[in-house]
């Protein structure tokens, strides 16, 4: 079991316990005694708008440079870029100092390997060895000749977005576009408003100007509100959002309605599927049932991993498949990123509408959202009861589930930070489902 890194490398408060500058440098130490063993001579670290990223940064800089490891620093940049940049410059690894969609008070660091792809759980395993060696008994330091060195880097994101632009037809541009692009106040907001200008659209850029503490504030994927608004007051022909690292990609039509990730999912599943792709489908278990039936109508195969892009990914590779995601905006499309990428998401369903030439409103319609009822029950834990298996309980999901039929779904699964089940229940009859959603977390123990 890993003590400190998470399905999304570790995260937490700044000031807090990992979340400090000594954790980071010692962190930065024990990823260069393992990375640096495994041949690896130079990391490249980018970050997003927060304001602690200069000091998680530079303690990480000290720790890599301690163990003996170069540093190349890019500044602030979208998570996937760091994942492609790590291939292409003779860095060996990636690091990115973000915590995502999080508020600014929170930052988390990822690591990459060469292939752009997350470390293993065995070679984060061997990191979390050191890092506590480190924290018990102090880190050690190369002699001074050995010291690593560091390099800024200032075409990195110029590289980045000749990469993004690679995935839109060298024949087709968006001349006559006007797309509204909200960066969230994060990592993107050079980059992608440059992507979709010189891919040829009229771009009105929106939470574009970050201070280090506005990143996700009412912006971005996880709050649409304000581009809705935007999309129509400028009449605008849709609008991009993605989260604070550009991992997360959501989208609204040109009449204002929120296009999520399991829409996005399948326009790039259908599209792929006309170009010859023969492989399947991997959402989660939190994948909107319409998701599944759309497939299923053209005849591609779907699955459903875990929650968390880590695990979309662990059955992406186990299957040999090709796409996947969440209802969320991560969005995996293997053949032309390493790691989830909004903004290469966003240009390749840009280049389906541009194909097709129809609107976006036009082209979700080939999926039918289930609607979806999620209730939070609280409970208290008691030592020998697994609340999920009471007998009440099993008898009351089979009860929701009879009364659902083929048409819907009742999934529970507990919270992995705190003590709460999560009560899911879909339906083609939002009243159905949002009463057999009250009938399951009534049965549920809560004292």
């Amino acid at each position: 079991m890993r003590r400190y890194f998470g399905t999304d490398g570790v995260r937490g408060k700044v000031g807090e316990f990992p979340m400090t500058p000594e954790f980071a440098m010692k962190l930065g130490w024990a990823a260069g005694k393992v990375l640096g063993a495994e041949g690896v001579s130079e990391v490249l670290i980018g970050k997003d708008t927060r304001a602690s990223g200069y000091m998680l940064e530079s303690a990480l800089e000290a720790g890599f440079s301690s163990a003996g490891v170069n540093i190349a620093l890019v500044g602030p940049l979208p998570t996937p870029a760091i994942a492609y940049l790590a291939t292409t410059f003779r860095a060996n690894a990636g690091v990115v100092i973000s915590a995502s969609h999080n508020p600014f008070y929170d930052n988390g660091i990822k690591l990459f390997s060469q292939t752009g792809h997350k470390l293993t759980d065995e070679q984060e395993l061997e990191i979390e060895r050191w890092l506590q060696q480190a924290l018990d008994h102090g880190m050690d330091c190369v002699s001074s000749e050995r010291l690593g060195k560091a390099r800024r880097i200032d075409d990195a994101a110029g590289r980045y977005i000749e990469y993004c632009k690679s995935h839109f037809p060298s024949q087709q541009t968006l001349g006559g576009l006007k797309v509204v692009v909200d960066c969230a106040n994060g990592a993107a907001y050079k980059v992608a408003p440059a992507v979709y200008r010189e891919l040829g659209a009229e771009v009105v850029p929106l939470h574009a100007w970050p201070d280090g503490v506005n990143i996700n504030d009412r912006c971005g994927a996880t709050d649409l509100t304000s581009l809705r608004a935007a999309v129509i007051e400028q009449r605008a022909d849709l609008g991009i959002a993605l989260d604070g690292d550009a991992d997360r990609l959501m989208m609204v039509d040109e009449t204002g309605a929120v296009v999520d990730g399991d829409e996005l999912l399948f326009l790039l599943a259908r599209e792929a599927h006309t170009h010859s792709y023969s492989g399947g489908v991997v959402g989660t278990l939190m994948s909107n049932l319409g998701l599944e039936l759309a497939l299923a109508e053209l005849g591609i195969p779907f699955r459903r991993a875990k929650v968390g892009d880590r695990y979309v990914m662990e059955l992406l590779r186990e299957t040999g498949w090709r796409l996947g995601g969440e209802g969320s905006g991560h969005l995996l499309s293997l053949d032309h990123a390493s790691t989830g990428d909004a903004i290469i998401a966003s240009v390749l369903i840009l280049a389906a509408l541009r194909r097709k030439d129809i609107t976006l409103s036009r082209a979700r319609q080939g999926m039918r959202k289930f609607p979806q009822v999620l209730i939070n029950v609280r409970y208290r834990a008691r030592q020998g009861i697994e609340p999920l298996d009471t007998d009440a309980v099993k008898a009351t999901v089979q009860e929701a589930e009879g009364l659902l039929g083929d048409s819907g779904r009742v999934l529970l699964r507990k919270s992995g930070t705190e003590p709460l089940i999560r009560v899911m229940v879909e339906a083609e009859d939002a009243e159905l489902a949002h009463r057999c959603a009250r009938l399951v977390a009534d049965a549920l123990p809560t004292g």
